[in-house]
């Protein structure tokens, strides 16, 4: 076998369910991974040579929690749960019974536990899964860089954001799988930085009780990985969701019968070349995999205005409890925040959250009348930016950022989106209407499979 590290979620469940690999080999492979590639120790600030993926690991609760894995996997054996003994990374924003939760800031207190479980993680421990670490986030999530981070295949990049240290924890094969959250791109944008996967799935799917908040009702939880496959088995156990597709179709053309819609919102947004050709070549493998793509006008632009209302009000309605300790913040983050004290009339919000409610409904007739079953765009209209000024002033975490625009619009209507890779540095995205994660996840696995493949290893091809 080659090191355990290196294999992705559903390949180290088949291994392990079939006795072949313990939770214990598998957590301390990805325990040595971590401490060859992280760039040593975790720090808050990073270095410009480290990956730092993470803001704390736990290396000994780790050890503990995969003999009980493997324990349960003895007792149980075929009744063990799938995803029983797969170590996982968990974004900082996600709360850990007994442990700290600082959303990679020093405006909360690293000596803090928190006092209880979030609900999606507490439902991922039912099932047995590790825990490796926290992962670095963009300061409370509000923004799109994670500069103290760095890209697992060029440490002078960004690795996106706000999920960042979750997409270099598993672009780097530190961890299968870890856990990230959405609330203008955060899951999807380091996966177009990185060259991974993600889910977002329809809002409200996931609870967010117990995690950090950005904005609450543009908030989406959701897992990312390396393949599609691995993600939907994650957020399968995540959430109430029903069985979650995890293999390709067969035949020569597996999306025979599937309306891909190519909309001219991609001609709206000036997009780099490399990421033009990669969502061409997309949507070339679509139609040679037997579905049907089609060019229509899209219903209806995003009211950036409305995005702003709602971020902000929301946003400050979580910062205002820290108000005292504003000079903790970096200085990107202040500046968020001192924008966000101007957002406190109800009745702009209250007129926003309708706006934004009929616009939904107007791109779900749409999605109807077309008989579309997924819109291909490009995740981001640029490649990774150079890693360095992404917490100074002037680097907005909202309306005007060229790398929310656009993931944006489907925060806003709270549509279910998965994020794959071209190449590590160019990604295309999925959407479909609101509750249609299965057959989303179909065609993004079918894509993934037969069309576009995974990139490798940066380490390897390092070296």
């Amino acid at each position: 076998m080659s090191d355990p590290a290196d294999l992705g979620v559903l390949e180290a469940a088949e291994l392990l369910s079939a006795r072949q690999l313990s939770s214990v080999e598998l957590t301390e492979a990805c325990l040595r991974r971590i401490e060859e590639r992280n760039g040593g120790k975790p720090t808050l600030d990073g270095a410009p040579d480290s990956v730092n993926a993470w803001v704390r690991l736990y290396p000994d609760l780790a050890r503990e929690q995969a003999a009980e894995a493997d324990a349960r996997r003895a007792r149980e054996g075929e009744r063990a749960p799938l995803l029983c003994g797969i170590p996982i990374g968990v974004k900082d924003l996600y709360a850990v019974r007994g442990l700290p939760l600082t959303a990679s800031s020093r405006v909360l207190d690293d000596n803090a536990t928190a006092e209880a479980d979030c609900v999606a993680w507490a439902a991922l421990r039912a099932h047995d899964m590790v825990l490796l670490g926290h992962t670095h986030t963009h300061e409370f999530a509000a923004g799109g860089t994670t500069d103290q981070v760095g890209n697992p295949h060029d440490l002078q990049l960004i690795v996106g954001g706000s999920s960042g240290g979750s997409a270099a924890a598993v672009a780097a094969r530190m961890a299968p799988v870890a856990l990230g959250s959405d609330t203008c791109g955060s899951l999807r944008i380091p996966s177009a930085c990185c060259g991974t996967c993600a889910i977002k799935p329809t809002h409200g799917r996931l609870s967010l009780e117990g995690i950090i908040p950005l904005a609450p009702s543009l908030d989406h939880p959701g897992p990312m990985a390396r393949t599609v496959s691995d993600c939907a088995a994650v957020l399968e156990a995540m959430a109430e969701i029903g069985t979650l597709p995890r293999a390709p179709g067969s035949g020569p053309s597996p999306l025979d019968g599937v309306t891909i819609a190519l909309t001219d919102r991609v001609k709206q947004i000036h997009i780099d070349s490399d990421v033009l050709s990669g969502y061409e070549e997309a949507a070339k493998a679509c139609e040679r995999l037997g579905a049907r793509v089609i060019e229509l006008a899209a219903p209806l632009t995003l009211d950036w205005d409305d995005l702003s209302t709602v971020l902000m009000t929301e946003a400050w309605a979580y910062h205002r409890t820290h108000a005292d300790r504003h000079d903790r913040y970096r200085e990107q983050l202040a500046e968020f925040v001192e924008a966000a004290r101007n957002f406190t009339d109800p009745q702009a919000y209250r007129a926003a959250q309708a706006r934004r409610a009929e616009s939904t409904a107007v791109w779900e007739r749409w999605f109807a009348e077309h008989g579309i079953d997924a819109v291909l765009e490009p995740t981001l209209p640029i490649l990774p930016l150079r890693r360095g000024p992404g917490y100074e002033r002037g680097h907005p975490a909202g309306p005007g950022d060229p790398l929310i625009a656009f993931t944006a619009l489907w925060d806003m209507t709270g549509m279910p989106v998965i994020a794959l890779p071209v190449t590590w540095s160019t990604g295309i995205s999925l959407a479909a209407p609101r509750g249609r994660e299965a057959p989303l996840t179909q065609i993004a696995i079918d894509l993934q499979e037969h069309g576009l493949g995974v990139p490798g290893d940066p380490f390897a091809q390092r070296t």
